[in-house]
């Protein structure tokens, strides 16, 4: 009897009223699309002021940075500190803003920098470069080139000079001139992801390097 009685009242309890289901699947749908569009305004806010991911299409940093290397560039640590020599950073290209270059940093405001017989001197000292390469042996050097003689010239305030390591094959400071600190995206600092486009395969070894 008790059972029966459970099961009518069961059967017989009313359902919610239509307008109020419908509420309910708004307020539902509702959350989702708060929760989407708080996920897109941060990932703007990061992007525009904490972390970018770049890739590197070109040789001009071999053998620090390969061609496929995908990077992460710190964009707000230069609002702490000014860049120091040595510092690989990715910059607007002064000729033309619309494209990203990615150089390391060789002279700052002040210093005196100069290139002889592709030795890079600042403040008429030798500069020690492990990460500099010359890539073809058979490029000989040039005594009217920029690229193997240059300067000196005397870096103005609130300018960098940048240059590749890759010496021979890198349109650099040495050919458009001083880069403005203002044009400065941020300090590449780790390669998250690296794609081998010759051998067709990820290179393992490079994800997760910090970059120096």
């Amino acid at each position: 009897m008790t059972k029966q009685m459970t099961e009518a009242q069961t059967e017989e309890r009313p359902q919610p009223p239509i307008p109020e289901r419908k509420a309910r699947e708004k307020s539902v749908v509702r959350q989702y699309a708060e929760a989407f569009i708080i996920a897109i305004v941060l990932a703007l806010v990061i992007r525009t002021f904490v972390v970018q991911a770049f890739k590197i299409p070109s040789g001009s940093m071999l053998h620090t940075l390969q061609i496929g290397d995908h990077l992460l560039v710190n964009k707000f640590l230069y609002w702490f500190t000014d860049p120091q020599r040595g510092d690989v950073i990715v910059f607007k290209f002064p000729q033309d803003e619309g494209r990203d270059f990615i150089k390391r940093v060789i002279a700052l405001p002040g210093d005196k920098v100069e290139v002889r017989g592709k030795q890079v001197y600042v403040n008429d000292k030798p500069v020690q470069e492990p990460y500099a390469v010359h890539q073809d042996p058979s490029m000989q050097e040039n005594p009217h080139s920029p690229r193997d003689n240059f300067g000196p010239v005397k870096v103005p305030t609130g300018q960098l000079f940048m240059m590749g390591d890759n010496r021979d094959y890198s349109m650099d400071s040495r050919f458009w001139g001083f880069l403005d600190i203002k044009k400065i995206r941020g300090k590449a600092f780790i390669l998250y992801w690296s794609w081998d486009r010759e051998r067709f395969r990820p290179r393992w070894a490079r994800i997760g390097m910090v970059i120096r």
